[in-house]
């Protein structure tokens, strides 16, 4: 029997594979219970630009870290600071997790924003 988190961990796999052939630039979204987390990570490996809900800016904003509007919030907030170190297009890697409920909130409010993927 398949394990919820190890079901997510083999889909994330999948779509890294593929982002990894591609050689592009992803935006790697995690979500806890109670915060979100995004990275712009390069074809090396690099962290271009991070953004999450425990960054004090971001906690005086947002009560609750695990909503919708704090997905919002990290959406925007990532694609500023890529687009600030010249990352405009991007591949999106959600880890596994459905594009449902605080990840196309993020995915929606970084498009909104000027991130093309």
């Amino acid at each position: 029997m398949i394990v919820k988190k190890q079901a997510r961990i083999r889909r994330s796999r999948q779509t890294r594979r593929k982002i990894a052939e591609l050689g592009a630039v992803r935006l790697l979204v995690h979500r806890s219970n109670t915060h979100m987390y995004a990275q712009v990570v390069d074809g090396e490996a690099k962290v271009v630009a991070s953004a999450s809900t425990l960054e004090p800016e971001v906690r005086k904003q947002v009560g609750n870290g695990g909503n919708v509007k704090a997905a919002e919030v990290i959406g925007k907030r990532i694609a500023e600071k890529a687009k600030q170190r010249g990352v405009e297009t991007v591949s999106f890697d959600r880890s596994g997790f459905k594009y449902h409920g605080r990840v196309r909130a993020l995915a929606e409010a970084a498009r909104e924003a000027g991130l093309k993927f």
